[in-house]
């Protein structure tokens, strides 16, 4: 769109050149309002939308049990309350002692993009292998996930599932491990320090 005052003209002529270029360009002007408008109001039902979406998956969530898990899955997949849903119905599980209940609910995480859930689901999992007895499994899961900033507390839990598998020696080297990679001021050092003191 061209400038529609232009400079040197009278009142008049600039009145005129006003009413030309409405003339021109007033289709142009309205269109944009429009346009304009209809995004603004697009994007507060799309807000709407999405916040209405949270409230039903936060419902779902809260109400935790198998049937709402399946529905938020399939209804919220996106919204990140399906893998702390999944979290909840494992600890329910192993609360009733349903471990192979726990185990499959857990076992949908250990993969999952989000490393910190596949970290806990792992560190779960071997906990509830460690308690059935089965410590390759326990070892086993932990091996296979990355670790990162777990490390401590992966080789802590390795550090449990060998002294209760009598390797006492792997278990030494794993609390001395997990001493190194946990924070000083951690409560979790003077724990482990326990219990590697208890191995000599």
């Amino acid at each position: 769109m061209k400038n529609f005052i232009e400079v040197g003209h009278t009142e008049d002529e600039q009145e005129q050149q006003i009413k030309n270029w409405l003339k021109q360009n007033g289709a142009q002007i309205i269109a944009g309002i429009v346009l304009g408008l209809g995004g603004i109001w697009g994007f507060d039902a799309y807000n709407a939308y999405q916040q209405q979406q949270s409230i039903e998956a936060r419902a779902l969530y809260l109400s935790a049990n198998t049937n709402t898990l399946e529905q938020l899955s399939a209804d919220h997949g996106d919204s990140g309350y399906v893998q702390q849903s999944t979290l909840l119905q494992a600890k329910i599980a192993v609360k009733n002692k349903n471990y192979e209940l726990a185990l499959q609910h857990l076992g949908s995480l250990t993969n999952d993009e989000n490393t910190l859930i596949a970290n806990v689901a792992a560190f779960r999992m071997a906990s509830i292998y460690l308690e059935m007895g089965n410590y390759d499994a326990a070892i086993s899961t932990l091996d296979a996930t990355p670790s990162g900033s777990f490390n401590g507390l992966f080789n802590q839990l390795k550090g449990d599932i060998y002294v209760a598998n009598n390797q006492v020696e792997l278990a030494q080297k794993h609390y001395k491990l997990a001493l190194t990679q946990i924070s000083k001021d951690s409560e979790l050092q003077s724990l482990i320090s326990i219990k590697l003191a208890d191995l000599n």
